[in-house]
């Protein structure tokens, strides 16, 4: 029992002192040392969240808006309660976060101790599972979010213009411009699409292109390469690519002349390699059928050799509703080694093709549109015309790809440190979140 208060109360502590010291990261007294990190790190993105709250984001009005949006489809597992419905207002996430989010967590706790065995077993695995689910959860969700939280902060606190290319149009005029292979766009400034059969002019729709000052990307439909169609794919899937997650120390090297205004392929080719480092990969195998990649076998990948590890997926977290609940298991433990729409033929121990060429295709790209955005989730096409990036992910999700989690950590603390003494020198974010917006 005593564990348990303990962890429970560690926890409250943390929140307690970010919140009295307005967000003192450096200087926090407890969770110290490296063993600590992960839970210091989780606990200040708890404060975060609150402390972003009306403050602009990038990608909407203020972070709050953009948490209601990514949220709505997502739920802790075996609740079917929208994680959006905690972020209606201020003070119904603080208290999701001081009482609900720990109930959650003992729930989850108890559900991985109910298998040890003995009585002395289950009390130990209970504290620990409870201490982890808390303190430092290891499910791609916490990453997730401490990856968006980590995004919002810098840029509502430097104005990074690199985060104007959470807008697809952005994004691929600005990767076109600097020569980085994007999904080409169409060179039409509108298009006429009908239906077949329908007459009296209808069934017709006018579709003005972005290039044209339009709505529309307008785009070919990119084919997935002959060697994904015949060794990693089921029969009609959908183009199905790799998220692969750099981390760039450009924001913490400010004064580094290859990180200026303008970063060329020069600069590139004379950065070290831990400047710009590709952290994961996960091969989204498309279902056969499927019009998108969005529902997928997530299939881990060696970022170095482009070794395909074993599949997964992370569906229990959307299921949403009551009726969801008798079907949704609190832990996934599927796993396999070959694609289900495609079992006869497995994908472990495969190989993604040019692994190498993948992870400098990203790095150069991060370089040259992003060189102070801290983490960027790149969506990479193997496609009949080669390597191409689909578009970028700013709020990145690792998609349950595995990464070295010490180095990722520290990644986190030296920016969080940066962010901080930022901070301080501004006169606090809101402020400079006003004059950014």
């Amino acid at each position: 029992m005593w564990a348990l208060l303990l962890t429970l109360a560690t926890y409250w502590r943390a929140l307690f002192y970010f919140w009295w010291s307005n967000g003192d990261f450096i200087g926090c007294p407890l969770l110290k040392g490296e063993v600590n990190l992960a839970a210091k790190i989780h606990v200040y993105g708890i404060w975060l969240d609150l402390y972003l709250w009306a403050l602009p984001h990038y990608r909407a009005p203020s972070y709050r808006h953009d948490l209601l949006a990514n949220l709505r489809n997502v739920a802790l597992p075996g609740t079917g309660i929208p994680l959006s419905t905690f972020c209606v207002a201020k003070p119904v996430a603080c208290v999701f976060f001081l009482f609900l989010y720990p109930l959650a967590a003992m729930a989850g706790a108890v559900n991985v101790a109910r298998t040890a065995r003995g009585l002395r077993g289950k009390y130990t695995a209970l504290a620990a599972a409870f201490h982890e689910h808390l303190l430092a959860p290891q499910d791609w969700f916490s990453y997730w979010r401490l990856n968006s939280r980590m995004a919002a902060y810098h840029q509502v606190l430097t104005g990074s213009p690199g985060y104007a290319q959470e807008d697809k149009w952005t994004f691929l005029r600005e990767g076109a411009r600097l020569g980085v292979p994007v999904s080409p766009v169409l060179e039409h400034a509108s298009i006429v699409v009908k239906n077949k059969n329908e007459e009296g002019g209808l069934g017709i729709y006018f579709y003005r292109n972005a290039l044209a000052g339009g709505d529309w990307i307008i785009q070919e439909r990119l084919e997935n390469s002959d060697y994904l169609r015949q060794h990693l794919l089921p029969p009609g899937a959908p183009l199905s690519t790799l998220r692969v997650i750099t981390a760039s120390r450009g924001g913490l090297t400010p004064a580094d002349p290859r990180l200026g205004q303008t970063p060329t392929d020069e600069g590139f080719s004379a950065l070290p390699l831990d400047h710009i480092q590709a952290l994961s990969c996960v091969f989204r195998a498309g279902r056969a059928g499927a019009a998108t990649d969005h529902a997928s076998i997530l299939f881990d990948v060696d970022a170095e050799t482009g070794r395909i590890r074993e599949g997964s997926t992370n569906a229990h977290w959307y299921q949403l509703g009551l009726r969801s609940l008798p079907r949704t298991p609190w832990r996934s433990r599927y796993r396999t080694a070959a694609h289900p729409d495609a079992p006869a033929r497995p994908l472990t121990g495969l190989q993604i093709p040019d692994m190498g060429g993948i992870r400098r295709l990203v790095r150069r790209a991060h370089f040259l549109m992003l060189p102070d955005v801290p983490l960027v989730g790149w969506d990479v096409a193997l496609t009949t015309k080669g390597l191409v990036l689909l578009e970028v992910n700013l709020s990145c999700n690792f998609f349950r790809g595995t990464f070295q989690k010490d180095p990722y950590f520290r990644f986190c603390r030296d920016y969080l440190n940066v962010l901080q003494k930022l901070r301080e020198e501004n006169g606090g974010a809101e402020r400079r979140g006003k004059k950014s917006a």
